[in-house]
């Protein structure tokens, strides 16, 4: 049997080692337009490195149920990378530490509608996961010449449960 994880709601501090989470607060930064609009200014660490610059894509990925099978873990070395729901539905992030340039102990999560998250350069993560149609997400991230791929087979996988 795969060692199994729960995954936990979603918030800023037990992210805090992995990125960034995007979402509205109690305070905003300053009100715009005429007053009707609040900005919440400068959320995400974003970062594109030496020779990349950012690209704002769109995927549309198939929804995973729980439990779910984690067997791929991967990390961005040159770059954030940073995912934006484009819908209400239900969504997962999974990361990692770096161990020894190794992923060690998944930590999973549970988004909450209008979350969204911004990854580190290097933090290990799993693959795009939403739970519910229509899985379309925009993904700011390093658009380069260079490889920002490394990908991490887990064998055994690991049981992600609610």
């Amino acid at each position: 049997m795969p060692a199994r994880i729960t995954a936990e709601p979603l918030s800023a501090a037990a992210f805090a080692p992995y990125g960034d989470v995007l979402e509205v607060t109690e305070s905003y930064d300053k009100l715009i337009n005429a007053g009707m609009c609040e900005r919440y200014n400068d959320r995400a660490q974003l970062d594109f490195g030496p020779g990349g610059r950012a690209g704002l894509s769109i995927f549309r990925a198939q929804p995973r149920s729980l439990p779910y099978t984690l067997d791929l873990l991967e990390r961005h070395p040159e770059g954030s990378q940073a995912f934006v729901s484009m819908s209400q539905a239900p969504w997962m992030v999974i990361v990692a530490p770096d161990v020894d340039g190794r992923p060690g102990v998944p930590q999973a999560f549970l988004c909450a509608p209008g979350q969204a998250v911004n990854f580190h350069r290097g933090t290990w993560h799993g693959v795009l996961t939403p739970l519910a149609e229509p899985g379309l997400f925009a993904v700011i991230d390093r658009i380069g010449d260079t490889a920002n791929l490394e990908e991490v087979t887990l064998d055994p996988p690991i049981l992600i449960v609610s």
